[in-house]
């Protein structure tokens, strides 16, 4: 059953903007088409990069637009509203609420994402939170006990949805039995850690993380995990290390395999497409304890390195 009145009409509102995360410029564009000129003034620059690769029919979901926007900096909004044209602008996150039919939270600072998220939750809206939910347990009991009570509630990562990982997958067979992933990622571990784990997620069974241990230190996590199938994950997230960015390798008795990240546009799109088709049947794309084991291999390595590279069993 669908979570909107009008499947086939669909407003979306963009709720919140933080430091180092041009999101709700990106994700309003990749629905709404955009302003080059506006996109070059505002927006990081990669973004505009990978918007202008794209051919006109690339942008848009049929039935779906960005109408409203509410950013904690006002000047901000009128901004991305100037860049990805989006008609509103309100005063104050629960003025959405009324003029859009569910909720984009493109913020990735996750122990902020209860207190975004509960006016929509409480008012009965669908909301999408950027990555990571959030990043601490008690936090994940409120997203828990919202989703218990029928609360529609998706949040992922768009490297879930990389074309160039999805390819990887498709060819599994060619390494035998799988004995290691590795992955590396840039940025912090609380914000892009979810990133890399969300990465690898798809390529084994969920439900079937057991241990974490962080042997890096702040600025340079080295996180290895096991799985019940006794394959290993390395995953490696260094402050300044761009250069392996989405780097993601798979290496097995027979063979290896390699990709890195790089389709941000497509990657995204999906992500929103994910979002809509969930919006529009009621049937969200992956169980929502998929989204519980991520986020506790993400404390787990945040807790283990705070510890001295103690290991942790999972789930917490």
């Amino acid at each position: 059953m669908a979570l909107v009145p009008d499947p086939h009409n669909i407003r979306l509102g963009i709720a919140g903007k933080v430091d180092e995360n041009d999101h709700p410029y990106s994700w309003s564009a990749i629905l709404n088409g955009y302003d080059p000129a506006a996109m070059r003034q505002f927006a990081a620059p990669v973004i505009s990069e990978y918007l202008t690769a794209q051919p006109v029919g690339n942008f848009g979901i049929p039935g779906v637009r960005v109408t409203h926007i509410w950013c904690d900096d006002a000047r901000e909004a009128k901004r991305i509203m100037s860049a990805s044209r989006i008609d509103a602008m309100v005063d104050g996150p629960e003025q959405l609420i009324g003029n859009v039919d569910a909720v984009l939270i493109p913020t990735d600072r996750g122990e902020e994402h209860v207190r975004r998220a509960r006016p929509f939750v409480e008012a009965g809206l669908p909301v999408f939170v950027d990555k990571p939910l959030c990043d601490n347990l008690e936090d994940l009991r409120v997203f828990e006990q919202w989703v218990s009570d029928g609360g529609a509630i998706l949040s992922c990562s768009a490297l879930r949805f990389a074309l160039e990982f999805e390819a990887m997958r498709e060819r599994l067979g060619e390494v035998g039995q799988m004995r290691l992933i590795s992955v590396a990622m840039a940025k912090s571990w609380r914000r892009y850690g979810i990133h890399a784990l969300e990465a690898v997620y798809p390529f084994l069974e969920p439900g079937g993380w057991i241990s974490a241990t962080n042997s890096g230190r702040s600025g340079a996590e080295i996180v290895a995990y096991e799985h019940r199938s006794g394959v290993q994950l390395v995953v490696m997230v260094g402050e300044d290390c761009f250069g392996g960015f989405g780097c993601l390798n798979v290496y097995g008795t027979k063979s290896r395999l390699s990709a890195k990240f790089g389709d941000s546009f497509s990657a995204f799109k999906r992500q929103l497409a994910a979002f809509v088709e969930y919006l529009r049947t009621g049937r969200p794309p992956f169980p929502f304890n998929q989204r519980r084991e991520l986020i506790h291999m993400l404390i787990a390595g945040d807790k283990s390195r705070a510890e001295g590279g103690r290991r942790f069993t999972l789930p917490l």
